[in-house]
């Protein structure tokens, strides 16, 4: 029989001679990291103190200042004004910004980013939930701080995203982070930020190619009022059950209530604390969302909203936001001018309704922000309310205007600074930060362009 001190102390002997074999290769990937050949994404370095003189400040919810100067210090903007105004501390790292803008970071409010790498390959999709109700499925948990398309969509600028599941009635949690992070809590702004709802509908969606009504009308519409019947009777359960679990807290002499996760997860949104995104396309479906949420006494928000512009006196009186998602996509029906969805940002804001701009996309695409802005802007809508749908109104729809969207003293430092205007295409990003922290401007794509550009 082998001596179990005698096991125990070779074991570790070979673990320590592992280990000094292993060290220079893991010294040999440090030196990676720290020449920049690998994209590195670390919360645990402290946050430097810096200044930025010299700049046009696009402040969004203010004035532009021309010649300005921006202080970031602790991960916030500690003071922004004119060149004479503002003084800078002792030891901050100076940034000429000369011929350059500074604009606060762009938010994409209805992404699936960070859920899903390469859809042909199911072990990167984690976007869906088995089952038609999943009110405790948060987007967060899922997320992969180390996707491609997380660098790859910060570099143009955009450095905070919604991020939520898909499928079934209720969809799940929506989570808004922030671009930055080793680990999904170190990237989460608001981790469980609203509930997601498929509304249901009895016909395909808004697109050009949809499908045709269905063959057996009345059969499709019953199944439709049966999912929402089923939705109605989860979302009163959650009521009842809040209600009873106060109770208890209030009275300890009443019966203890079985503890239920899914309808546990519903009590803030059916108690109008957190809002509900319901995604919905054609008119009558807004509508019909617009409607079940009054009942329910929901806070809405509308997702996609490409007929929106029709429910637009209905919304305005509600007081309901619409996040955009369909600004570059083909018209909704075969009949409409080429250009009714280029137009339909312009004609919500001048209907006087809430809205923001989005691509709603599933990752690889959330780079085209703000090229979605910057048509909406061709089409209609001021250029300075087109900058605001990607920045401040989102933030406002979100609930994080206090944190970003504008650059404000106060606000987290989620800045970007440009050569140009930030919705133009051929404008180029030269400085980004992230809370506070100067992200460098790599990604796959310029990793491969730096592998290839002297290719002969």
């Amino acid at each position: 029989m082998i001596n179990q001190k005698h096991f125990t102390a070779a074991t570790k002997l070979r673990g320590l001679l592992l280990l000094a074999a292993l060290l220079p290769s893991l010294a040999s990937v440090a030196e990676a990291q720290q020449t920049g050949s690998v994209t590195v994404r670390t919360m645990s370095t402290p946050t430097s103190i810096f200044v930025i003189r010299n700049a046009r400040i696009v402040t969004v919810s203010g004035a532009d200042i021309d010649n300005g100067t921006l202080i970031i210090r602790n991960g916030r903007v500690e003071a922004v004004g004119a060149a004479e105004s503002v003084s800078a501390p002792a030891g901050a790292q100076e940034i000429d910004a000369r011929g350059l803008s500074v604009y606060p970071g762009m938010i994409d409010a209805a992404t699936n980013l960070g859920l899903l790498e390469i859809g042909a390959v199911a072990a990167t999709v984690d976007t869906t939930e088995v089952g038609d109700m999943n009110p405790h499925a948060q987007a967060l948990v899922a997320v992969n701080p180390h996707n491609a398309s997380v660098d790859v969509t910060r570099v143009v600028g955009v450095t905070n995203v919604v991020t939520m599941p898909l499928g079934g009635v209720i969809s799940g949690q929506a989570a808004i982070i922030n671009l930055n992070g080793t680990t999904p809590g170190e990237m989460a702004v608001t981790p469980s930020a609203a509930l997601v709802i498929d509304f249901p509908r009895a016909a395909g969606g808004a697109g050009f190619f949809s499908q045709p009504q269905p063959p057996n009308l009345t059969e499709t519409i019953q199944t439709r009022d049966r999912q929402i019947e089923r939705l109605r009777n989860m979302l009163r359960d959650a009521e009842a059950y809040g209600r009873a679990h106060d109770a208890y807290r209030n009275d300890s002499r009443l019966p203890r209530p079985d503890v239920n996760t899914t309808l546990a997860a519903l009590v803030p949104f059916v108690r109008g604390e957190r809002p509900v995104m319901f995604r919905a396309e054609r008119e009558r479906d807004i509508r019909a969302a617009v409607r079940f949420a009054d009942e329910m006494k929901l806070k809405p928000i509308i997702i996609g909203g490409n007929e929106a512009a029709q429910a637009a006196p209905l919304l305005k009186e509600r007081d309901v936001p619409v996040i955009l998602t369909g600004t570059l996509d083909l018209p909704p029906r075969e009949d409409d001018h080429y250009d009714v969805l280029y137009e339909n940002a312009a004609k919500l804001q001048r209907a006087g309704v809430r809205f923001c701009i989005s691509t709603g996309d599933t990752g690889a695409q959330v780079r085209d922000l703000p090229f979605h802005a910057g048509m909406a802007a061709a089409f209609g809508l001021p250029r300075a309310e087109a900058l605001k749908a990607v920045t401040l109104y989102p933030a406002q729809i979100m609930n994080v205007s206090d944190r970003l969207g504008s650059i404000e003293p106060g606000k987290t430092a989620n800045l970007v600074i440009t050569d140009g205007d930030l919705l133009e295409a051929r404008t180029n990003v030269r400085y980004l930060f992230i809370e506070g922290r100067q992200i460098p401007l790599v990604s796959r794509h310029t990793e491969l362009y730096d592998q290839f550009k002297d290719r002969k």
